[in-house]
């Protein structure tokens, strides 16, 4: 006789196996739908969230009473908390991406072979795709939203602290299938907080999910990356850098400074390391670290910040590598664009790197041997975020190398096959 927790891992295998079965079933549907039926499944899933508010609001109070008894922290609540505004938004942000371009059959390169063949390159759906997040619900819009867009079925993973509210935006979401007669499994949410079912989403349940992004804490990303057995969209931290060069304007540093650390201290765009030329830490550094400390930042200073600013703390090595995700900064002068390079390069995420500069050719240097996902040039490390470049919603940043890069929208949820045409080519 198996033991309850044994059976209970038992029960969870089936179920995963269950839902990964349905999801594969749902992806050649799906594939082959066409662009007015997936928009008016995500008109109708929009119009079933701002319908079914009230019951959204009511699944989120539970989570939010049951949240304040584990006693999480202030972020994590605030992550957790839906209000009539953010369930606006979430319709709002589905609207969006049915406006989007439909990826799915774009031709994205075509050419002629001396022998007469004509070959296209044609953006095709990924397939199945994993989605595991924590306490942010409305993460369960947006990624079922953009998973749909792009022709993939998926199936989503959201915390236990915000499983009801969950499972209140998938039932609108499952209508907004049904109402367009797609397959209600398209989008499937894993019903059990069961930690077990991860363990058998990163397994790749039997074959049949494809990829995986993970979207939460470093644990959570940590263990996907090292267990996955299929791919991974994924970043593990978002240790950004921003760089004050010697040509930099002081007004522009200092509003970009204040701006990339302190519009949201919680996002992965943050700043969290502040590079300044030693040519002019006489007049850029203490207006810039007056700002932040204004604003409530505090400094972790090089023995050299300190000493210029004895309202910074003694940075310790760590600081060079930790992302803060809170009011919080660490500063160094360097020698210029070279040494910020060597800095960035030997501690950073590879996520989001800026640079303040008027000199065109410390720009050139900074962007060509940089290897980060996103480098901005004077303006806030802030606008690493699809919405912000014009891709519409995203499914989080990647900083892998290969396929996606970036923010990851609808494009980037799709692969390509080629096609071949010939009038009977036959190959010597």
């Amino acid at each position: 006789m198996l033991k309850a927790h044994e059976k209970s891992r038992e029960d969870t295998t089936a179920l995963m196996a269950e839902i990964g079965r349905k999801a594969r079933a749902a992806a050649r549907p799906l594939a082959v739908a066409g662009p007015v039926q997936k928009n008016a499944a995500l008109i109708a899933m929009a119009d079933a969230i701002e319908g079914n508010e009230k019951a959204i609001l009511e699944a989120n109070a539970i989570d939010v009473a049951n949240g304040e008894e584990a006693k999480l922290s202030p972020a994590m609540m605030d992550r957790l908390k839906l209000n009539p505004a953010r369930v606006k938004a979430m319709a709002e942000g589905i609207r969006e991406i049915a406006a989007l371009k439909d990826p799915v059959g774009e031709v994205i390169a075509q050419w002629d072979r001396p022998n007469g063949l004509h070959i296209e390159r044609v953006r095709t759906p990924l397939g199945v795709i994993g989605v595991i997040y924590e306490s942010r619900p409305n993460v369960t819009a947006d990624a079922g939203a953009l998973c749909l867009k792009a022709g993939n079925p998926v199936i989503l993973r959201g915390g236990s602290d915000s499983l009801n509210s969950s499972a209140a935006i998938h039932a609108c979401l499952v209508e907004g299938l049904t109402v367009a007669g797609l397959p209600e499994d398209a989008i499937q949410l894993v019903p059990v907080a069961d930690r077990a079912a991860v363990g058998e989403m990163l397994s790749g349940l039997q074959g049949n999910l494809d990829v995986i992004i993970p979207r939460g804490g470093k644990s959570l990303v940590a263990r996907v990356q090292k267990e996955a057995r299929v791919p991974v969209f994924a970043h593990l931290e978002g240790i950004c850098h921003l760089y004050i060069d010697r040509s930099a304007k002081l007004d522009m540093a200092v509003a970009i400074a204040v701006n990339a650390k302190m519009r949201r201290t919680g996002i992965c765009g943050a700043a969290e390391t502040l590079l300044i030329d030693r040519a002019v830490a006489s007049t850029h550094l203490a207006p810039i670290l007056e700002a932040l400390d204004k604003a409530g930042c505090e400094i972790r200073g090089s023995e050299e910040v300190v000493a210029a600013f004895p309202k910074a703390k003694l940075a310790t090595d760590a600081d060079w590598t930790t992302e803060y995700l809170d009011a919080i900064i660490s500063a160094k002068l360097v020698e210029g664009v070279g040494d910020a390079i060597e800095h960035i390069e030997t501690h950073s995420s590879h996520h989001t790197e800026g640079i303040v500069a008027e000199d065109a050719a410390a720009v050139e240097r900074f962007f060509n041997e940089i290897d980060s996902a996103i480098l901005l040039h004077n303006a806030s490390t802030q606008f690493a975020d699809g919405g912000e470049f014009g891709m519409g919603a995203e499914i989080g940043i990647a900083t892998g190398k290969m396929h996606a890069r970036g923010p990851v929208g609808v494009e980037q949820l799709t692969s390509f096959k080629y096609r071949v045409r010939g009038i009977g080519q036959v190959r010597p």
